[in-house]
């Protein structure tokens, strides 16, 4: 666990680099995750989740990246329409993606997961709660 947190850390400060890199050009304080003393976010919406966690692999438009690793376009992506599933990823992991369930809260889980299924041509209306991701990670 703690060696994940400071793989963590050392990417959060790797990402403040990204838009120059990339040619996005974007407030890098806003780009820099923000960890609470309990090594957890503190942005709260699905919008500043997405774009202070995610987007530093999946890029601003949702586009997804090949790199360093493979990194999907969540774009009209057909693997969130089951909310489950999304869910899964964000607390879990999955092969290079970490596992964000420690750092996130479940709102914080539902609100980046709801944010993902309702932007970047995902239209999928049904609303994933604090309760359903409390669940899942049982």
């Amino acid at each position: 666990m703690k060696a994940n947190l400071i793989v963590l850390r050392a990417g959060a400060a790797l990402l403040a680099f990204l838009p120059a890199a990339t040619g996005f050009a974007q407030d890098s304080a806003a780009m820099r995750p923000t960890f609470s003393s309990d090594y957890r976010f503190v942005e709260m919406t699905g919008e500043e989740l997405f774009a202070n966690v995610c987007q530093g692999c999946h890029m601003p438009d949702a586009s997804g990246a090949v790199g360093a690793g493979a990194y999907p376009s969540l774009i009209a992506n057909r693997n969130l329409a089951t909310s489950s599933y999304a869910v899964h990823l964000v607390v879990n992991g999955r092969r290079g993606m970490p596992a964000f369930g420690d750092m996130m809260t479940d709102g914080q889980v539902a609100a980046v997961v709801n944010y993902l299924r309702t932007h970047f041509d995902n239209s999928y209306t049904d609303v994933v709660t604090a309760t359903e991701v409390r669940g899942a990670r049982r």
